[in-house]
């Protein structure tokens, strides 16, 4: 099932530090596997750890793996009411493939929505803003319950991404990325092995999906997400530029 999460409700605030030094999880898990970090994300954290999941094109490779540990882990999905059609199907099949039952669906908040983007069009005058107020803000407020959380960033995407840790501190959070290490092969490998279902915008040519406005098809030689901010030079998401504020007070 998916829960859509109340942005008006207060939630725990997380510690002021994170339990584990994240420079020495990563070290000590630089070579393990992707279903091996997710049970360090669990020991780490038992019960105050999350996957965050777009359910882009490659989210059913991490989606698999911390269902194969517990199908039971929250899921904190982002609906940023400017999503893909396909994506919101995919959700719901991928939910119902892996046997998730805590996919939490979070929104932005409908008063911040009325106050800096009462015409819905944010988006294509500023990307930073857009993102703030639909992706960066819920996530922090929906994160102030948990003390990790994991994300399906890759090294082999390039950019920001190419030095990517396996665990990394996140303000006072642990961050995990299990897929940190995996190619492009590999990912592929894991669809193929475990018949896993794509993104139907993949048969399409996308790459990589995010939000309406900020999604093309890749030009040709363009890497997995040259199709993601084409041109406007913005490369990486905002929630994983830095760490994410410390939610307000409610």
């Amino acid at each position: 099932m998916f829960v859509e999460a109340d942005n008006q409700e207060p939630r725990p605030v997380a510690p002021a530090q994170p339990r584990f030094d994240a420079a020495a999880l990563d070290a000590e898990l630089g070579a393990a596997s992707p279903r091996e970090i997710v049970e360090a994300a669990i020991r780490a954290a038992p019960g105050r750890v999350a996957v965050v999941s777009s359910f882009g094109t490659e989210s059913a490779v991490l989606l698999k793996f911390a269902a194969e540990v517990d199908p039971s882990l929250p899921v904190l999905f982002l609906d940023t009411q400017w999503l893909f059609k396909e994506t919101l199907a995919y959700r719901d099949a991928l939910i119902a493939r892996l046997g998730l039952t805590d996919v939490r669906t979070v929104m932005p908040s409908p008063s911040a929505l009325a106050l800096r983007d009462p015409k819905r069009e944010l988006a294509f005058r500023d990307r930073d803003a857009c993102c703030e107020i639909r992706k960066v803000t819920p996530l922090a407020q929906e994160l102030a319950a948990f003390d990790a959380w994991m994300s399906g960033r890759k090294r082999y995407h390039g950019g920001e991404r190419t030095a990517l840790p396996a665990v990394e501190a996140d303000g006072p959070r642990l961050k995990f990325n299990p897929l940190a290490r995996l190619s492009r092969p590999e990912l592929n490998a894991v669809f193929a092995t475990a018949k896993l279902p794509r993104h139907p915008l993949e048969s399409l040519g996308f790459t990589s999906v995010g939000c309406v406005p900020c999604t093309h098809k890749p030009a040709p030689g363009d890497s997995v997400r040259g199709g993601r901010w084409s041109g406007l030079g913005k490369t990486e998401c905002g929630i994983h530029l830095g760490p994410l504020p410390a939610p307000a007070n409610r």
